[in-house]
């Protein structure tokens, strides 16, 4: 059975930290991606949404998943390397739920999607 969602990416997490860890960019591609910097992480992250895009518009599911894989683990590397931890994620989730998209966008004083 599938582990649950923040049990999932609390262990990717932790599998990307002992990454960074060793330092050694020959020994791991987060390692070599993470050595790279910044700019090279949020290209990755740029690649993968893309790719998210292409699937979706495709209709292709199971490449659809497999994208949206990419793009969390992605994601899971830029928050590593960002020093965000998955609990701030998950807190911001909660502080997010049950509020409507609108309101929540117009409480940081950005317009609602689409305008």
């Amino acid at each position: 059975m599938a582990s649950a969602p923040s049990s999932a990416l609390d262990d990717l997490h932790a599998t990307i930290r002992a990454r960074l860890a060793t330092g050694d960019a020959g020994s791991s591609y987060v390692a070599r991606l993470n050595g790279k910097g910044r700019d090279a992480i949020l290209k990755k992250v740029g690649e993968e949404a893309a790719e998210v895009l292409i699937a979706a518009k495709n209709d292709d599911s199971v490449n659809l998943v497999h994208e949206l894989a990419d793009l969390w683990f992605h994601c899971a590397v830029l928050m590593a390397h960002a020093g965000v931890e998955p609990e701030q994620l998950y807190g911001e989730l909660a502080r997010r739920a049950g509020t409507s998209g609108i309101a929540e966008k117009a409480a940081r004083g950005q317009p609602p999607n689409g305008e």
